[in-house]
């Protein structure tokens, strides 16, 4: 009795479906990286928002607080960075005694980008994703018709036509197949996870950007007065 076994399977099959084979192995291989990758970071950036915020929101001075954050060693993400980036604009504003309208929106506009530079750091790699997700099973069917296509033409040269003169080649076929879809599965839920998460860190950060903008323009039109 013939051993059936995956790597078998592997071993015995034709040039195309091993490419194929080996393809979506790497496809899966690198969108586990990814998956452990970005797991990490936002597991990461949640938890330094939730620290700063919290020594934020605790009354802590601004000044001390920003010459905490105010090293260009430090990678910053989410509300400290958006912190760090408003409050050195702000203290440009400070040393002006005419301070207008115009010049509390490049306090907002320096919140943006801080805020688009997080997202864009934090969608790195989902790209990959998504296309591991949606192009793996069709490179697996690829595979398995092409497997099935072989195996059908090796059955017209065969002396009797049954079942196990094609049994192994539809097998190796639907290997690839599973395959497809053993790298796609994962890709597909962690980049609507990832992409879930990203959209909350950066909606729960422009909520603090507000909070924070307010806190400066009551600051600044005190200082005014």
């Amino acid at each position: 009795m013939n051993d059936i076994s995956t790597i078998n399977l592997f071993l015995e099959a034709g040039l195309v479906v091993k490419s194929v084979m080996v393809i979506l192995l790497l496809i899966s291989l690198f969108s586990w990286i990814i998956i452990f990758e970005r797991y990490f970071l936002y597991r990461k950036i949640k938890s330094l928002n939730i620290i700063f915020e919290r020594k934020f929101w605790s009354g802590e001075d601004l000044n001390t607080l920003f010459k905490e954050v105010n090293n260009n060693d430090l990678v910053l993400s989410g509300s400290s960075s958006v912190f760090r980036n408003a409050f050195k604009e702000f203290n440009r504003l400070k040393s002006d005694e005419d301070v207008n309208e115009l010049d509390l929106e490049g306090i907002n506009r320096s919140m943006r980008v801080a805020i688009a530079r997080d997202e864009e750091d934090m969608n790195k790699h989902l790209p990959f994703l998504a296309n591991a997700g949606s192009v793996s099973p069709y490179i697996g069917l690829l595979g398995t018709v092409w497997g099935i296509m072989t195996s059908f033409q090796g059955l017209s040269d065969a002396t009797q036509a049954t079942i196990n003169a094609v049994a192994p080649g539809i097998s190796e076929a639907l290997i690839a197949t599973a395959m497809g879809l053993f790298a796609a599965i994962p890709a597909v839920v962690a980049y609507n996870r990832f992409t879930s998460q990203s959209d909350s860190i950066s909606q729960s950060t422009a909520i603090f950007a507000e909070e924070l903008a307010s806190i400066f323009y009551r600051q600044v039109l005190k200082n005014k007065k």
